[in-house]
């Protein structure tokens, strides 16, 4: 009889380990997705993890759960953006590519991240109002996006496609105007998205290809 009751019995009504952290994972991405949206609409001093809560019907406390603070919680958005804008331009880097076709492509893949909330959330943060340790991680991350963006028009201008007078002043030309799309892109404006990265980046590139390219 033991055996029988033990062989029908009901199936838990508990979730998997798998299951759970697949839950707490998609809480945690809500909560910094909605976080980044405020953050980006009325800037960082004036969201309160109240607004952020209210937004997803939950308590202030239960946001607590995921993140330690709202300096976390800034943090962790920018982080996401320039771990996304550092891995896409990542992924332009093929071979066989001229320097001027990597550079184009790495810089549409720069572009459309600015568009997406942690993009712009990353365009609009002063680093000032990081925590130190957090700050420090926030410039290490644009360092490395800056030496992507140096060394494929290093990489134009030995192969002849790009004509750059001096690379560094190129690269923090081309970053800070793709940047500033996550200031004044809008998703509700005359253009979309693909329209607005194509129109940036041939206009931006126009002054650096060389005639042969």
């Amino acid at each position: 009889m033991a055996r029988t009751a033990r062989r029908s019995a009901s199936p838990s009504p508990w979730t998997s380990a798998d299951e759970r952290e697949r839950e707490r994972e998609a809480k945690r991405e809500a909560v910094l997705r909605t976080a980044a949206r405020f953050f980006n609409e009325k800037g960082y001093h004036a969201t309160s993890l109240d607004d952020v809560a209210s937004a997803l019907s939950v308590t202030k406390p239960t946001i607590y759960h995921y993140f330690a603070n709202k300096d976390e919680i800034l943090m962790e958005c920018t982080r996401r953006g320039l771990n996304a804008l550092a891995d896409s331009m990542r992924a332009t880097d093929q071979e066989g590519l001229s320097g001027a076709q990597a550079l184009e492509a790495m810089m549409m893949a720069h572009a459309f991240e600015m568009m997406d909330d942690f993009g712009i959330c990353v365009a609009r943060t002063q680093d000032h109002l990081l925590s130190p340790e957090s700050r420090a991680q926030f410039r290490a991350l644009k360092r490395e996006i800056d030496a992507l963006i140096r060394r494929t028009i290093s990489r134009g201008v030995e192969d002849g496609s790009l004509r750059v007078p001096d690379v560094r002043i190129a690269a923090f030309t081309l970053g800070l105007a793709l940047n500033s799309l996550g200031s004044w892109f809008r998703p509700d404006g005359p253009m979309g998205r693909e329209e607005t990265a194509k129109l940036t980046v041939a206009t931006l590139l126009t002054g650096l290809r060389s005639q042969k390219s």
